[in-house]
C-alpha cells in the first residue's frame, strides 16, 4: 500500500508541474502576442505619420 500511496505522490507533483508549465506558457503567448501587436501598432503609426502631406 506504501508503493501506492508513494506513486499517487509523484502524479499529483507531475500533475502540479504540468499545469505550472501551461500557465508559464499561457504567460509568456500573451506577452508575445501583446508585444507582437504593440510593435504593429508602432509600424502602422510610423505609416499613417509617413504618408501625410
Amino acid at each position: 500500500m506504501s508503493e501506492s500511496t508513494g506513486e499517487r505522490g509523484r502524479e499529483a507533483e507531475a500533475t502540479r508541474e504540468e499545469k505550472a508549465r501551461r500557465k508559464a506558457m499561457l504567460v509568456r503567448a500573451g506577452i508575445y502576442i501583446f508585444a507582437t501587436h504593440l510593435f504593429a501598432g508602432f509600424v502602422l503609426l510610423l505609416f499613417a505619420l509617413g504618408g501625410r502631406k
